[in-house]
């Protein structure tokens, strides 16, 4: 584990091949996991989900969520320069810890892992419009009708500093009850807590 955490500035040994290994299993599992959930889809929208499933920004997202980067070795350049916050190096460490866990528990665990970190993220996802995210859909459907924006909130934060959950309900005009959401970060809450409000309107069902 610690090599999956050890970034090239730090040693010539580092966690780019545990990368590597990682991103193919993160596709894959993301890729099983989708199939399961969209018997419907076709191929073209799977790639598409399967692509914002796995992008730098959801996973930079669930390391910040973690706490990853206080655990990372980085070189004295990428600490002054703040590279532990840095998206492509957190998301390139967790590529690698997925290799790593792959390596040490073989491939079920790793991916149980994946798919229950992605698991907030799978929920919100639809086949109604593969590019654009829940909270973007809302908006849009919202905006389309002359309706106020959602609004969302924070309700509650469980969990120890690096696995913590975000608690979040969006309140909108048109339904009498709060949607809620649950993520390892408050915009994955608030993406679910978007899907949940889509569904409670009637716009879309989840399993299209």
């Amino acid at each position: 584990m610690v090599l999956a955490l050890t970034h090239r500035s730090f040693a010539g040994r580092n966690n780019e091949r545990l990368e590597f290994l990682g991103d193919a299993i993160l596709n894959f599992a993301a890729g099983e996991a989708l199939f399961e959930r969209f018997p419907q889809a076709r191929e073209g929208q799977l790639s598409r989900l399967r692509a914002r499933l796995v992008k730098g920004e959801t996973l930079a997202v669930l390391a910040r969520g973690f706490g990853l980067g206080e655990y990372l070795r980085l070189g004295s350049g990428e600490l002054k320069s703040g590279g532990f916050r840095r998206e492509s190096i957190l998301a390139d460490a967790l590529e690698a810890l997925i290799g790593a866990i792959y390596l040490d528990a073989g491939m079920e665990m790793a991916k149980e892992r994946v798919v229950a970190w992605l698991a907030s993220e799978i929920e919100s996802l639809t086949l109604v419009d593969t590019n654009k995210d829940p909270k973007t859909r809302l908006q849009e459907y919202l905006q389309s009708r002359g309706c106020e924006l959602p609004r969302y909130e924070v309700v509650d934060i469980q969990g120890e500093p690096h696995c913590r959950v975000f608690f979040v309900e969006c309140e909108i005009t048109l339904l009498n009850e709060k949607s809620r959401g649950q993520g390892v970060s408050r915009r994955i809450a608030e993406q679910v807590a978007a899907a949940a409000a889509l569904i409670a309107l009637g716009v879309e069902n989840g399993h299209d």
